[in-house]
C-alpha cells in the first residue's frame, strides 16, 4: 500500500509538473497500477485493520455492567473481578474509554479574578531540614498568600500551624508585603482556620478587625485555589534548589529577598506581564489596613509558680521571681514571648522554634538568689522588751474613762 507521502508526491509530479505515469513509477520504484490509483484517488490512502475476534470485545458487556454499578472502580480491581488474564494496559485503556459514560463529570469553570477581590492562602512544607536550635531540625510550615489579580506572591515561615500563628502570619504578610487587605481570603479546610461552617477561636475577631471575609473551600476542590498551588510548586522548584539555611530567620530573610527581587518580577504567562506591574491596581481595589492592629498571638493568664517559669508552645521561659504567687499575663507572637505583671513587663524573650527547651534570663536567676537569701535569713528584731509594754492608762485616756475613787478635800461650809 502506498504511503500518504508517496501519494502526495505522485499527484504533484503528474498533475503539477506533467511527469508521465511510467516515469513516476520508474523514479519511485512502484508499480504503474499503484501510480494510476494514486492519481485517480481524491483522498489520502488509509490503512484499515481487519476486524478480528477480540477477548476484550467479548468482555465489554460485563465490563459495562460492572462500571454501571461501581463507576470509580480501579482497573486493577476490574481485572480481578472479571478474571482478566490478558494485557493490563489494554484493560486500562478500555476502562478509561468507557468510564466517562458512567462516572459523573466534575467540570472546573474558568475563574475571573477581579482586582482586589481575593487572595489565596495555603501552607507549604518545604522538603528541607532547617536547624531550629538546640540540635533540632525540622520543616516548619510556610504560609503562602497569592493575590488573584496580580499574582503577587507573599510568604513567610511560621513556627507552627496553630490558629494563633496562622493569624499572626497573615497579618505580618498583609502589613509588610501586600500592604492592603483583600476583600476575600481563600482557604482550604485547614484546621487552624476552621472546619465546615465553624471558624477556630479568634478567626472571626481577626476578619472583623480587617473588615474582610474568609472563604473555606469544599473538600476535593483544589482547582478553586490553583493559583497558590502553582505558587507552592514554583517555590519548591525555583527557590529551594542550591540553597542552604542556618535558621528559620535565615530562611525568611532569603525568601523575602527572592520574592521582592525575582519571583514578583517574573513575567506570568497567563497575564502577559509581571506581578509588579499590576500590584498597585490590585492594592487600589483592596481595603486599607486597619488603623488599629488586631490583637494576635498566644495569650494566657496564669499564677507564677515557685520555679518562676511559664510554658509557651512546649518551651519554658523564665520570669522575674518577684511575681511568684501572683497572676501574670503571658503573650507570644511570631518573634517574642512577653510576660506582664500589672501592666509591667517582667519577662521578654525571643521565641524559640525548637521544643522542650528551658530559656532563662540570668537577671531572673540573680533576683531569685537574692530573694531566696532574704527568705532563709530573716532580719533580727530590733525592738527591746520594754518597747512591747504599753501603760494601761493610755487606754483609759483613749476611751475617756476615769477610775479614781479618792474623795477630794472640802470645807465644812461646802459640806453644809
Amino acid at each position: 500500500m502506498i504511503t500518504v507521502e508517496d501519494w502526495a508526491l505522485v499527484r504533484r509530479l503528474h498533475l503539477s509538473e506533467g511527469v508521465s505515469q511510467r516515469e513516476i513509477a520508474r523514479q519511485l520504484g512502484i508499480a504503474r497500477d499503484t501510480v494510476a490509483r494514486a492519481i485517480a484517488s481524491d483522498k489520502p490512502p488509509k490503512y484499515d485493520r481487519p476486524d478480528r475476534p477480540s477477548g476484550m470485545r467479548d468482555l465489554e458487556p460485563r465490563l459495562r455492567q460492572l462500571l454501571a454499578e461501581y463507576p470509580k472502580m480501579p482497573a486493577t480491581v476490574v481485572a480481578e473481578r472479571l478474571k482478566w488474564t490478558g494485557s493490563i494496559s489494554w484493560l486500562r485503556e478500555t476502562v478509561a474509554r468507557l468510564r466517562p459514560e458512567y462516572a459523573p463529570a466534575d467540570p472546573a469553570d474558568r475563574l475571573l479574578h477581579c482586582a482586589g477581590d481575593q487572595t489565596q492562602c495555603d501552607l507549604w512544607f518545604p522538603p528541607v531540614k532547617i536547624p531550629l536550635g538546640a540540635g533540632q531540625f525540622g520543616s516548619p510550615p510556610v504560609l503562602v498568600m497569592v493575590a488573584g489579580f496580580s499574582r503577587t506572591i507573599c510568604a513567610v515561615m511560621l513556627p507552627s500551624r496553630t490558629t494563633t500563628d496562622l493569624l499572626a502570619g497573615m497579618w505580618h504578610l498583609l502589613l509588610t508585603q501586600l500592604l492592603a487587605v483583600p476583600r476575600r481570603l481563600i482557604w482550604d479546610n485547614e484546621a487552624g482556620i476552621g472546619r465546615g461552617n465553624h471558624f477556630a477561636a479568634g478567626v472571626s475577631a481577626f476578619v472583623g478587625m480587617l473588615a474582610t471575609k474568609i472563604v473555606q473551600l469544599k473538600p476535593f476542590d483544589p482547582e478553586s485555589k490553583g493559583i497558590v498551588e502553582r505558587a507552592n510548586q514554583y517555590l519548591e522548584t525555583s527557590f529551594l534548589p542550591g540553597r542552604t539555611f542556618s535558621s528559620p530567620e535565615d530562611f525568611n530573610g532569603q525568601l523575602a529577598h527572592w520574592l521582592s527581587s525575582k519571583a514578583n518580577h517574573r513575567t506570568v504567562r497567563s497575564l502577559g506581564c509581571k506581578p509588579v506591574d499590576l500590584i498597585e491596581q490590585d492594592r487600589a481595589a483592596m481595603l486599607p489596613l486597619p488603623p488599629v492592629a488586631p490583637v494576635l498571638g498566644f495569650s494566657s493568664r496564669v499564677r507564677l509558680p515557685r520555679d518562676y517559669y511559664v510554658r509557651v508552645a512546649g518551651n519554658d521561659y523564665s520570669v522575674d521571681p518577684t511575681g511568684i504567687g501572683r497572676m501574670v499575663d503571658v503573650s507570644a507572637d511570631l518573634a517574642q514571648v512577653i510576660v506582664k505583671l500589672d501592666d509591667k513587663i517582667v519577662a521578654c524573650h525571643l521565641r524559640v522554634w525548637s521544643t522542650a527547651q528551658t530559656i532563662t534570663d540570668p537577671a531572673h536567676v540573680t533576683q531569685a538568689a537574692r530573694l531566696r537569701h532574704a527568705f532563709q535569713h530573716p532580719a533580727a528584731a530590733t525592738a527591746t522588751e520594754s518597747d512591747l509594754h504599753r501603760d494601761l492608762a493610755d487606754y483609759d485616756t483613749a476611751f475617756g474613762v476615769d477610775f479614781d475613787t479618792t474623795i477630794p478635800n472640802v470645807s465644812d461650809e461646802e459640806v453644809a
